[in-house]
């Protein structure tokens, strides 16, 4: 028999229930899940997936006060008094990056 250890965990009864049957499904104890994700941990080095804070989302333009909206006009201005301007592929791709969508 292989060398084993238990592992205990408290977590919310919905998300057990919810997540073993989703595993259920799938054909894999929730003990093969926990196996599988400690392997994924330490053949990365480190958690199978991106933790990060759920991305910000924009403002709309009708959510800022007079000034808010006149101050960032005024940046707009600016960049294009400067010659910094953007392609829509590139706005794009900077909405994306920053807010997902």
């Amino acid at each position: 028999m292989a060398n084993t250890t238990a592992v205990y965990a408290r977590i919310d009864t919905n998300l057990k229930e919810n997540a073993e049957s989703i595993l259920s499904q799938l054909g894999i104890s929730p003990s093969g899940a926990i196996q599988m994700l400690y392997s994924q941990i330490v053949l990365r080095g480190g958690m199978p997936f991106d933790l990060r804070l759920p991305p910000k989302k924009p403002v709309a333009a009708g959510a800022l006060t007079k000034e808010e909206l006149d101050a960032e006009l005024a940046k707009g201005m600016e960049s294009l008094k400067s010659g910094k301007t953007y392609t829509a592929d590139e706005v794009d791709a900077e909405l994306h990056k920053s807010y997902s969508i």
